[in-house]
């Protein structure tokens, strides 16, 4: 042997053709824990949300008990809607638009969320097994990761992060609104007021979380010294980052919350609970 070189081993029929000295094991994985337990919970959690939010989507009621509106539906972009005193009431869409307005609203939080680095894991390893888990190899023959469509689409995260701003801005609005009485007068403060200031206060702490709010407040600094204000803001929204899971799955169940309640007490399941 050489001096200085490394022992190798030979490629063999026993080695299965591998060389380096690369084992030869059959087995897709060697965990042997519940590596199953995470992705599947997570199949589970996302798609009791989208069945729920499948059949609010195309149920085109129950979706206003004054002064309280669904997230699902806030803001009208339809004529068809219900009216709503004070509310985000903007008909874009005319008589044309014989379908449930909820799916011309649903469309930009969808897509933030379709987007958003942390689903894109919790689909990847619960739905596509695009790994199912760390260690673990996953059924596709071929992998090209997020170059190819419709993966490459998720690059428009960015852009949805501006729509989402919006989205939160106008949900913001309907929680004010919260504060008002059904005739209008303001003072009032029920039960549904508590749900939707809940439900924005998550939403906000979610889409503020996002990987790209961080990038655009300090991600392009190359000097944190001459910009001390952004530089604090960077270090707020990457604590909140590091929570972004959570505030992912607490926004998401809230804001299904939030839709439940309005539609409880639009349909007369029971009345509003009012504190003053």
């Amino acid at each position: 042997m050489a001096t200085g070189t490394t022992p190798t081993t030979p490629v063999t029929e026993a080695s299965g053709g591998r060389a380096h000295g690369r084992a030869a094991i059959a087995a897709r994985h060697l965990r042997t824990d519940r590596w199953w337990v995470p992705p599947l919970v997570t199949a589970l959690g996302l798609g009791a949300f989208i069945a729920y939010a499948t059949w609010r989507a195309f149920a085109n009621s129950d979706y206003y008990a004054a002064p309280y509106v669904s997230p699902f539906y806030s803001p009208c972009l339809a004529s068809n809607c219900t009216s709503m005193k004070g509310g985000a009431d903007w008909p874009l869409f005319g008589d044309w638009w014989g379908l449930s307005p909820a799916l011309l609203v649903l469309v930009f939080p969808l897509g933030f969320r379709l987007t958003c680095y942390y689903y894109r894991k919790a689909y990847y390893r619960g739905i596509w097994w695009s790994p199912p888990a760390c260690a673990v190899a996953e059924p596709h023959a071929k992998y090209t990761g997020e170059t190819r469509f419709p993966l490459i689409l998720q690059n428009v995260h960015r852009y949805f992060f501006y729509l989402a701003l919006i989205v939160a801005g106008i949900l913001t609005y309907d929680a004010v609104l919260g504060f008002r009485d059904p005739s209008g007068d303001w003072g009032h403060m029920g039960l549904g007021t508590v749900v939707l200031l809940v439900n924005i206060a998550l939403i906000w702490a979610y889409t503020v979380s996002c990987h790209s709010c961080r990038h655009v407040i300090g991600g392009k600094l190359r000097h944190f010294s001459k910009h001390p204000v952004r530089y604090r803001l960077w270090n707020r929204v990457g604590a909140l980052t590091a929570r972004h899971m959570l505030l992912a799955w607490s926004s998401l169940i809230s804001v299904g919350v939030a839709d439940l309640y309005v539609y409880l007490v639009a349909s007369g399941a029971f009345d509003d609970p009012r504190f003053f």
